[in-house]
């Protein structure tokens, strides 16, 4: 406050008096006429980066560090108390309770025009359910985060809109959708290194809205063993929410080793199975959040990769110089291609990641794990650049990270809209149906639409060493008006993944973005 006081007095005597009565009632109040900007979460970030790495107690009073999975979730913020309610300000913010996973708490402000504040642990603020606890004595505890709404749907309801919670994850929502993918600040070695970091947020800045408002803001603090950082998030609601992030990186030094894969603007998403890789014993056709990743590559081309659930670790990546986005998509907004009235995949949004600057050379990697059941995330993909920075020195990334439902991002020409693997009746041999692999792939969009059904349309199929093309087909679909892709691949070695490339080529120009498949090993 020191230096809030000198500035006052600097000023004529009669406003000085003012400032300094101002800021007794600001002081007395909890509110400190603090301007916080990303520039000042910058300073904190740098700070906390030159210093040791402090990891957070995660001590919860003993009552509370009892409950279990369905008593933490008895704890619910009382909605009457939501912040911003009673002005009726365009967006409301309500609170996380700490328990059992979420042991690490996070600090939240208000910024508002007269100044910085921090929002306490009330327990009034709370209903505990069926719980048979004292929280009175629990003091202030922290949050273990805090969601956003907004009249998403309806102006006579403010809906869920943003959430963020756990570590550095978050997660939004736009008009007509239901949870399902979530971004993250920032991965730290999700492969190539000694096991993963989770850098968390550790204090939030909430911005207060001002009537008529479209847009909120927060600002984050990140920390973590091997990197801090400062974020800045702008969240404008919609038919498609769309985040801006803005973020300064710091690398740390010290005992804890350098990073190997810096992982920016991670999106995190499950797969269990799909129409490429069908499950027997369930009767829903498709169960995943997202079916495959997108890319914009820097060259031109655009690239869709169908996740696959694999018996172990897969990564696999696409080397590029500033990439005009990347994405983990739900393409298929089909009910009956999911048949569960409860998940609603076909509402799950879509999040295509669009740089706001050049982000020079690296790749955008794709991490796909094993996973039994739908309630575990398996799939992670991101953005790494070819060079970190030097301590002390920010990595600055500004992007935006839009959730999108049935109007998503798609490729100026033409895209698959599914892509099937097996037979159907055939004349093969036992051997043939051991060794060989059969898809077929769909595909449309404008470079398509105006073709006639014999215009001179080929596929254009590669694959690695490990794979022999033995045939391939396109033809228009008169059922529905598409264009279906046909091939068969030979597996040389079946404990050997293959990796196959198609596009759709119409006089010598490609007409479809590029499919790129992993037939898994067995």
């Amino acid at each position: 406050m020191q230096a809030v006081f000198s500035s006052f007095f600097s000023r004529p005597h009669r406003v000085g008096l003012r400032a300094v009565a101002l800021c007794a009632a600001l002081m007395a109040s909890g509110v400190h006429a603090q301007m916080v900007d990303l520039d000042h979460i910058t300073q904190l970030a740098k700070q906390r980066a030159a210093q040791p790495y402090s990891a957070a107690d995660g001590r919860l009073p003993p009552a509370l560090a009892a409950l279990n999975y369905d008593q933490v979730r008895d704890i619910r913020w009382r909605p009457e108390r939501a912040l911003w309610r009673a002005e009726q300000l365009p967006f409301e913010a309500m609170f996380f309770h700490l328990g059992l996973y979420q042991r690490e708490p996070v600090l939240i402000n208000e910024v508002s025009p007269q100044g910085t504040r921090h929002i306490p642990y009330r327990t009034a603020d709370f209903d505990y359910g069926k719980n048979k606890v004292q929280p009175q004595s629990w003091g202030d505890l922290g949050f273990a985060g805090f969601r956003l709404h907004h009249h998403l749907n309806s102006p006579a309801y403010k809906d869920e809109l943003v959430v963020f919670q756990g570590a550095s994850y978050f997660r939004a929502l736009g008009a007509g959708q239901q949870y399902g993918l979530s971004a993250r600040g920032l991965a730290i070695d999700t492969v190539g290194g000694k096991g993963e970091e989770f850098p968390r947020f550790t204090e939030f800045w909430l911005v207060r809205p001002q009537p008529g408002d479209t847009q909120a803001t927060v600002y984050a603090l990140m920390d973590s063993p091997r990197a801090t950082g400062a974020y800045r998030f702008d969240i404008q609601p919609g038919a498609q929410t769309v985040t801006t992030v803005r973020a300064r990186i710091f690398v740390r030094g010290g005992s804890a080793g350098p990073i190997k894969t810096l992982g920016i603007a991670p999106l995190t998403s499950m797969f269990l199975f799909g129409e490429n890789q069908p499950r027997k014993d369930d009767f829903r056709p498709e169960v995943h959040d997202s079916d495959g990743l997108m890319v914009a590559t820097g060259e031109g081309e655009w690239l869709w990769r169908p996740l696959q659930n694999p018996r172990q670790v897969l990564v696999t990546s696409f080397a590029t110089t500033n990439p005009k986005g990347f994405g983990l998509m739900q393409r298929d907004r089909q009910w009956s291609s999911y048949e569960d009235v409860e998940a609603r995949y076909e509402r799950r949004p879509s999040a295509w990641v669009r740089p706001l600057h050049h982000w020079g050379p690296g790749r955008v990697e794709l991490v796909q794990l094993p996973t039994p059941d739908e309630t575990h995330d398996n799939v992670v993909a991101y953005w790494v650049p070819q060079q970190l920075p030097a301590p002390g020195t920010p990595l600055e990334v500004s992007y935006e990270l839009a959730w999108q439902g049935d109007e998503q991002q798609r490729p100026p020409s033409a895209w698959a809209t599914q892509s099937r693997k097996g037979v159907g009746y055939t004349q093969q041999s036992a051997e043939a149906l051991r060794t060989q692999v059969q898809y077929v792939v769909d595909f449309t969009g404008p470079a398509l639409h105006d073709l006639k059904a014999d215009a001179p349309v080929k596929a254009v199929v590669t694959s690695d060493a490990n794979g022999r093309v033995l045939e391939s087909g396109v033809y228009r679909n008169p059922a529905t008006g598409q264009w279906r892709m046909t091939l068969r691949v030979e597996r040389l070695r079946k404990d050997q993944p293959i990796e196959l490339r198609a596009f759709l080529q119409h006089l010598q120009h490609a007409v479809s973005e590029t499919w790129t498949h992993v037939i898994l090993p067995e």
